[in-house]
């Protein structure tokens, strides 16, 4: 989503906040449209992961998402600048995180997120290992 060497990337430039969370904007251009005048929804996800995961390369982890929920509060207007943030909930939970981000247009806040993301070694350790671990952070062991 972010790499500027990639070709339909969407080239976003995470800056770190005073608070620790990370934060960029991003022009809703037509061509990622869904419904008339509005954002695909798949791109707002995508924004959404984008930033929680750059939270995370914010303080060194590399991690990859195991789950995801976002909540769309307001449709994504086409043609207007969005602003994009995330912050890490729990350090303290290694191999699992959790991490919260949000879509602003001008004041309001149009999409929010929560979700879980494992380590890279954790997740592709095994086949199993990462739903394992996430199931027992549910509960469900």
């Amino acid at each position: 989503m972010c790499s500027p060497a990639h070709p339909f990337g969407m080239r976003l430039k995470f800056e770190v906040q005073s608070d620790g969370a990370v934060r960029a904007e991003f022009a809703c251009q037509e061509l990622l449209q869904g419904y008339p005048e509005a954002l695909h929804g798949g791109v707002i996800a995508a924004l959404l992961d984008a930033a929680m995961t750059n939270a995370l390369f914010s303080v060194g982890v590399a991690a990859v998402t195991a789950e995801l929920t976002v909540r769309f509060l307001a449709p994504v207007s086409l043609k207007r600048s969005t602003i994009v943030r995330a912050r890490i909930d729990d350090l303290g939970l290694h191999p699992l995180y959790t991490v919260n981000a949000e879509l602003q247009q001008h004041t309001s806040i149009v999409a929010r997120a929560s979700a879980k993301f494992l380590t890279k070694d954790h997740a592709w350790g095994s086949p199993t290992h990462g739903a394992t671990l996430l199931e027992s952070s549910h509960g469900l062991l």
